[in-house]
């Protein structure tokens, strides 16, 4: 156990009762009823374990959240299971089908077509979920680990007067370390960063323990004013944003303990090397709209000096606490990841929801084609109906 306070508030889970003292649990516990909880989805997701146990945590918040927006990347045959999933659980949930095709027309009309992913999906929610309560939290659906207390306690700061707040959390299981895109790339690629640039941005990103984690509240006027990525950028995005917007000082981290997540393969368009590429360059754009320009040719080799020496650093933590480790399968990664670190290309963030070409409830009409057909799925709250 440890206390140490980083550049940001650093709010510790020293296990002495829910965490929280008596007058803060009951003022994070009433502002979840002024909460909107975006869950993004993919097929992956669809009767997965790990998203029944989300949703079913969520059932058991009380108060509950004002809403539950699912953004969910799936194909036509799969949404209407997906809808009929969703609505077996007893909460107040949207659900935005992210590739509708009026979706696609309605961001093309808007000038807004273009790449898409998590990023795009998370955005499409963040507009009807900022318009529909007073603060927004957002998390994965992948945590087979997830407690609807971690609701309350990313709520916690925002009652304290902070305007963001990050989600961290130990990546330990099955006898292994994990949390590999985090530890081996972000952060020695940060560290590399650090020791040839003194600028407060790269101070920002380096305080976050988990600056991966998918895991945020903040109040819905932040919420609206996020410059999203369109993909896996999402999280590093939104801290270049959360630093323009609410700083250090309106900013907190929250120890969310342990969490036990889905696993990526490395390689492959759904693996961690392109998800590498693809943080490198929301990354390095955030650090650049910041006045920080890497020299590129020396940084991926800068990188590998650290990220090598992090590996030991590793090693000798698993050894320490029993855990299997691999430093030779670590140093591969690190050295695949290298190829990662580029120049990053222009800027094809969305807007900000204060700057959107359409309004919340044109999202709602574009990702719910059924309400047009009268047949919206009710709200089951018979436990038989999930499987």
């Amino acid at each position: 156990m440890e206390y140490r306070q980083e550049r940001i508030a650093t709010l510790h889970e020293f296990g002495e009762d829910d965490g929280m003292g008596s007058n803060l649990a009951r003022d994070a516990a009433g502002a979840v009823a002024e909460t909107a909880v975006v869950v993004p989805m993919t097929a992956r997701e669809y009767e997965s374990p790990a998203a029944e146990r989300v949703l079913e945590e969520l059932e058991g918040l009380e108060p509950g959240p004002a809403a539950v927006f699912v953004p969910v990347r799936a194909e036509q045959a799969q949404i209407g299971p997906f809808r009929e999933w969703l609505g077996a659980f007893e909460l107040p949930t949207e659900v935005l089908w992210c590739n509708a095709p009026d979706v696609d027309t309605l961001l093309a009309e808007g000038g807004l077509a273009g790449d898409w992913g998590k990023g795009r999906d998370v955005w499409l929610a963040l507009g009807p979920a900022a318009a529909a309560a007073d603060a927004v939290v957002v998390h994965d659906a992948d945590a087979r680990s997830y407690e609807g207390e971690h609701v309350r306690r990313l709520l916690a700061p925002l009652t304290m007067d902070f305007d963001f707040a990050k989600g961290y959390y130990a990546r330990v299981e099955d006898g292994q370390l994990y949390g590999r895109l985090f530890r081996l790339f972000y952060e020695p690629l940060l560290r590399a960063l650090a020791d040839a640039h003194d600028s407060p941005i790269i101070d920002y990103l380096g305080a976050f323990r988990y600056a991966l984690a998918g895991e945020f509240a903040a109040t819905a006027d932040l919420a609206r004013r996020l410059h999203t990525p369109r993909t896996w950028g999402l999280e590093v995005g939104t801290l270049g944003d959360a630093y323009d917007l609410a700083g250090f000082d309106g900013t907190a981290q929250v120890d969310l303990g342990r969490h036990e997540h889905d696993h990526r393969v490395v390689d492959g368009e759904a693996g961690l090397e392109r998800m590498s590429r693809e943080v490198a360059a929301t990354l390095l754009c955030v650090l650049e709209a910041n006045g920080v320009v890497p020299d590129y040719e020396t940084l991926p080799e800068r990188y590998r000096a650290v990220g090598t020496a992090l590996v030991e650093q590793y090693r000798a933590d698993a050894a320490f606490n029993g855990l299997e480790y691999d430093p030779a399968s670590e140093r591969e990664q690190v050295t695949r990841y290298a190829e990662s670190i580029a120049p990053p290309s222009p800027d094809t963030r969305l807007p900000r929801w204060t700057d959107a070409p359409f309004e919340p409830a044109e999202v709602l009409a574009a990702a719910q084609p059924w309400r047009d057909q009268h047949v919206d799925v009710a709200h089951k709250t018979n436990p038989d109906t999930r499987r």
